[in-house]
């Protein structure tokens, strides 16, 4: 069949419409009649739907910036806290350092005093000491002294001293006396 054929059979087809684009009046009728009866339909049933799933979504988020304020200010105020606990911490650390100091210069006063109180006992020992050492040598010089005018006493006796012996005793007497202090 020809081309001319087959559109001049579309044509006396009911089915076709006579515009490639446009639709039928009725078609225009119904479809406007359908279209509105759904809308209406929709907003009936539907729009009570979608109006409380809009304004749950709404309180949703509204509890939830909510929730988020409520936790920003509980996290402003838990910073808060930790930074007067960090004031406190340095606060506890000036007071710990000063007591140390304080300590320390209480042990050092106490060690300076007890090494005074030392030093005082043993310079008292070591004059004692000295004491008790002069006592000794001056006993010892007494019991020499004694013994050289024994010794001297003896020689005397037991023979004549002329002059000049007499002076080389005194002289050797003293030499010695002058030796043994």
């Amino acid at each position: 069949m020809s081309l001319f054929a087959s559109i001049l059979s579309a044509a006396e087809d009911q089915s076709l419409t006579k515009h490639a684009f446009l639709p039928e009046k009725a078609e225009y009728i119904y479809g406007t009649i359908a279209s509105v009866v759904i809308f209406v339909l929709l907003f009936k049933l539907a729009g009570p739907a979608i109006k409380k799933a809009l304004t749950g979504r709404t309180e949703r988020i509204d509890k939830e910036l909510l929730q988020a304020f409520n936790a920003k200010a509980q996290s402003e105020s838990e910073a808060a806290k930790v930074r007067a606990d960090k004031g406190d911490i340095a606060a506890e650390r000036s007071r710990l350092l000063a007591e140390a100091d304080t300590t320390a210069a209480t042990m050092l006063a106490d060690g300076r005093s007890r090494l005074d109180a030392e030093v005082a006992d043993l310079e008292a020992k070591a004059t004692a000491d000295i004491a008790t050492g002069n006592a000794r040598v001056s006993g010892e010089l007494q019991n020499e002294v004694a013994a050289l005018a024994a010794a001297a006493t003896h020689r005397v006796m037991s023979g004549g001293l002329d002059a000049a012996t007499h002076q080389d005793l005194i002289e050797s007497f003293i030499a010695k006396v002058g030796v043994g202090t």
